[in-house]
């Protein structure tokens, strides 16, 4: 179970990356990218971000991008929440596939 100031952690990076991911994303010409989920360990040093991104012939590609520039956007998230946060926490990017498992579950139930 979360504490309060992880799940108050959680949001306020959920917020911020979503603009980051979103500047980054309109250099992706046609792509997506929304922040789902943000979790946080109970030390609060590492940050488990759960991303979905449309269209999904593009999710492979955009996560190897992605993963490629971690350390780009926690150096932005850093700036952001630089008076917030004392220690940035370490970043890691998950593919959110909800989406998908609703999808499946929707199709069996009906099929």
């Amino acid at each position: 179970m979360e504490s309060t100031r992880q799940h108050k952690i959680a949001r306020l990076i959920q917020k911020d990356m979503s603009d980051i991911l979103l500047r980054y994303a309109r250099t992706l010409s046609g792509t997506l990218i929304s922040v789902s989920e943000v979790r946080v360990s109970p030390d609060l040093s590492i940050a488990h971000i759960y991303l979905s991104i449309f269209p999904q012939d593009k999710v492979e590609q955009t996560m190897t991008l992605i993963e490629e520039n971690t350390h780009r956007f926690r150096g932005e998230l850093g700036t952001l929440e630089r008076h917030q946060l004392r220690i940035i926490p370490e970043i890691i990017f998950h593919l959110d596939t909800t989406i998908d498992r609703m999808e499946r579950i929707d199709e069996l139930l009906h099929g």
